[in-house]
């Protein structure tokens, strides 16, 4: 006989052995078969022997439960928990429920019980299969045709629930119940039904994802999700029996398929060896991201040009003070950063390491993907911070705390690749919000500010095959490194925090990079430091540089240049012109000629600005004097004067919008002290991209509150949104500035705002705190409605 046994490191060490099936070699077993034999430790046989003369009466034999206790094997609220913690329950009991304590035993019979129960609870991939499981998965992947409805490690389908962690999640007597049992066994959010529509009388068959007393979440055959409220549905009908027939299986067949299964513990980091099947009917083209459908937000800014304008004008001027709010969806992390997208009608949102699928009418879940918090994470990564999720065919991408790409199955949320972005441990997190251009998906990386090496990295989206790498520091020979000084800079920062923007008409990618590190410290560090606060042009099917352009060259303020690469094509005085809009954090707003890299514009958009005197010919600041104790271009004016949050560029008023802080503290001056800070106010700016100048603009009263970052949207019904540093959400006058509404979360906002519509009416969400908001108009009444009102 073949036994596979798993290991602390996952890997298969194969046992010939004869072993004799005795009750004591038998653990977690289903009654009247021979599902799992294991090699059994003193511990748990002492255990066994203890429990059949003390607990078996109540608790049934091999823990299978009886009317008077509850069963032991197999039991949710065991699974996981340590023998040291079983062991304590056993020895206090739970008198009130009947169960005396066992604590005058000798410590020995309580650590070996322990065990025992302990034994009965074991995942199937920490227990011992009889069975050869290369068998199995042939029967799995071909005679039995079970990939025909599951996934497995990112290849199959997803009809049916994902079954890659099967064997981390179900002991091996319960994954035998489930084959042989599924009417039993229905995995939640796997009920079959048939629903009739209203309106159409249109029948659907499929699974009932979610249901509440207003509405129903049902995916058809086809892995299509249809989000219908409960008015416009005629009858639910729900099947007698799970849409999984009951295998019947010889013996050795069924331990072969057990064993199989039993080995599945989860996606590991590593590309897929092959491309997993065909998308679905409901999957997403590149198209559909680069030309949206009317109504959907289907990347991080709502298009690729990073302009957060939308062409929805279902809210507009004459009509956004009637804007409600429709539905909250609190999440479990505070601070949320991320912007949510929108693919006809379902909202995917993501935190840390965490995502959702999400009925955008109502907010309800969907399906949730989740893992702990990495430990020993330091900066960003440490919090959390985490942008959004990307989309494609049928895959959502999310960066996780410390900088893995996930692919999640858009239909069930689970892993179907994994990959690891960086080289070497380091520093490294990620927060960016994946970028999809055609059929790759490029991310970037977190942690300049504690030494890392930036840069930016493309997979290919069906394997998570690494395509290509572009680092944002050069290395030894290569061009630019001669800016470092006489050290290789393998540490020095230029992270890649920020979702770049992508340019079809000259097949550009374009990103920007963070400061160098240390920040402050430049003794190891002369030069200008390249290719730090800077925009990359990339070709963006081998990651090589077009054109470059640094805004702060040999920054030690911090003041790197992660702020949108907006692209619009403009008539820029008088010449059609491709261009790229930049406001930097140095506080000059820049305006180039995209193809080339040409700079047209660099004027400051601050009332206070003191580290430098302008922008020479060059592109280069003409760095100020200062006969203080402090070098100007170290003093914190500005200090933040833009940021990450989006911007927006309405072609309509020709302005281009984005929120500032005037801000001008001296680092050298104690912490907290008001010299250090400044007074310090949030302006809301609309600048002309021809000259520079202010056209108008909202300051925002109160305390200037650094978490306060959500950003602009604009729409083309005139609107601009933003949120204010004292907690409200506000829409105004792109032409005018005018406040038109506004409403109170009293909480601080630092994801930028976006909108979308689904069924033709139109929605505008944002975050707040830990809280995800989405607001509409009123709902129109029908005819009917009318008529009786009359």
């Amino acid at each position: 006989m073949v036994i596979r046994l798993r290991n602390k490191n996952r890997k298969t060490i194969r046992l010939h052995v004869v072993v004799r099936i005795t009750m004591l070699a038998v653990v977690a077993l289903w009654v009247g078969s021979a599902t799992a034999q294991s090699v059994i430790s003193q511990d748990v046989k002492n255990g066994k022997a203890r429990y059949d003369s003390l607990c078996a009466g109540c608790h049934g034999a091999d823990g299978i439960g009886t009317e008077h206790a509850p069963r032991l094997a197999d039991n949710p609220d065991l699974r996981g928990r340590s023998k040291e913690r079983i062991h304590g329950t056993i020895a206090a009991g739970f008198p009130a429920s009947g169960m005396p304590p066992f604590g005058g035993l000798p410590v020995q019979d309580l650590d070996d019980l322990s065990a025992y129960v302990r034994s009965l609870n074991l995942p199937a991939g920490e227990s011992v299969s009889i069975g050869d499981a290369a068998a199995g998965k042939q029967y799995f992947w071909s005679g039995g045709k079970c990939s025909s409805c599951h996934m497995v490690h990112g290849i199959g389908s997803s009809i049916g629930p994902d079954l890659s962690d099967i064997g981390a999640r179900l002991s091996v007597s319960s994954i035998r119940h489930v084959l042989t049992a599924p009417d039993l066994n229905i995995t939640p959010g796997y009920e079959a039904a048939t629903v009739v529509t209203k309106r159409t009388g249109k029948t659907l068959h499929g699974f009932l994802r979610n249901q509440t007393n207003y509405d129903l979440h049902l995916q058809d055959m086809n892995g299509v999700f249809h989000l219908l409220p409960l008015s416009e549905v005629a009858s639910v009908t729900k099947d007698k029996h799970a849409t999984m027939k009951p295998i019947d299986l010889p013996q050795t067949a069924m331990q072969n398929l057990t064993a199989y299964l039993s080995s599945l513990t989860g996606v590991e980091p590593g590309a897929l060896p092959a491309p997993n099947t065909t998308p679905g009917p409901s999957a997403i083209e590149f198209d559909g991201i680069l030309h949206p459908k009317p109504g959907n937000w289907p990347t991080y800014n709502g298009n690729l040009s990073a302009n957060r304008y939308s062409p929805l004008t279902g809210i507009n001027r004459g009509n956004v003070d009637r804007l409600l709010l429709k539905w909250i969806a609190p999440m479990p992390q505070l601070g949320l950063e991320a912007t949510p997208i929108v693919v006809d009608g379902i909202m995917y949102f993501s935190g840390q390491n965490q995502a959702y699928a999400m009925d955008a009418k109502t907010g309800r879940t969907i399906w949730r993907y989740f893992r702990p918090p990495t430990p020993g994470l330091v900066g960003d990564a440490s919090v959390g911070t985490n942008r959004g999720p990307a989309i494609f065919r049928d895959k959502i991408f999310v960066t996780t705390d410390n900088a893995h790409l996930l692919a999640l199955n858009r239909v069930t949320g689970k892993v179907m690749w994994e990959v690891v972005m960086p080289e070497e441990k380091e520093h490294y997190g990620s927060t960016v919000s994946p970028l999809i251009l055609n059929d790759t998906v490029i991310a970037g990386v977190s942690g300049g500010d504690w030494g890392m090496r930036g840069f930016v990295v493309c997979y290919d989206t069906a394997t998570g095959k690494l395509l290509w790498r572009h680092w944002t520091l050069p290395g030894p020979g290569e061009p630019g490194i001669e800016t470092w000084g006489k050290e290789w800079p393998r540490l020095a920062g230029g992270s890649t925090w920020l979702t770049g923007s992508y340019d079809p008409e000259t097949d550009t990618l374009f990103w920007p990079t963070g400061n160098p590190w240390p920040d402050s410290d430049d003794r190891d560090r002369p030069g200008d430091n390249l290719y730090t606060n800077s925009i990359l042009a990339l070709d963006p099917h081998t990651g090589k540089m077009k054109w470059y352009f640094q805004f702060t060259p040999h920054d030690t303020a911090d003041r790197d240049a992660v702020e949108p690469p907006v692209l619009v094509n403009e008539v820029y005085r008088g010449k059609p012109m491709k261009l790229l809009l930049h406001a930097d954090r140095n506080g000059f707003f820049y305006v180039f000629d995209r193809t080339n890299g040409k700079l047209l514009l660099a004027k400051s958009f601050l009332k206070q600005l003191n580290w430098a005197t302008g922008i020479d010919s060059n592109g280069r600041p003409q760095l100020a004097t200062f006969s203080g104790p402090v070098a100007t271009r170290q003093r914190k004016c500005p200090d933040n004067a833009a940021n990450w949050s989006s911007t927006a560029f309405s072609p309509v008023t020709k302005l281009y919008y984005l929120m500032t802080i005037e801000d001008c503290g001296d680092p050298s001056a104690p912490l907290g002290s008001k010299e250090a800070n400044g007074p310090g106010q949030r302006v809301l700016k609309a600048l002309d991209i021809e000259t520079g100048a202010v056209k108008w603009e909202i300051p925002q009263p109160g305390p200037l509150v650094l978490k306060t970052w959500s950003g602009v949207l604009g729409t083309a019904s005139g609107l601009i949104f933003y949120a204010d540093p004292n907690g409200a959400f506000v829409a105004a006058d792109e032409k005018t500035g005018k406040i038109l509404w506004h409403y109170d979360t009293n909480v601080g906002m630092k994801g930028p705002p976006m909108t979308y519509a689904v069924d033709g009416r139109q929605y505008v969400a944002i975050t707040a705190g830990s809280t995800l908001l989405s607001f509409a108009l009123p709902a129109q009444p029908t005819i009917a409605a009318n008529k009786a009102t009359k």
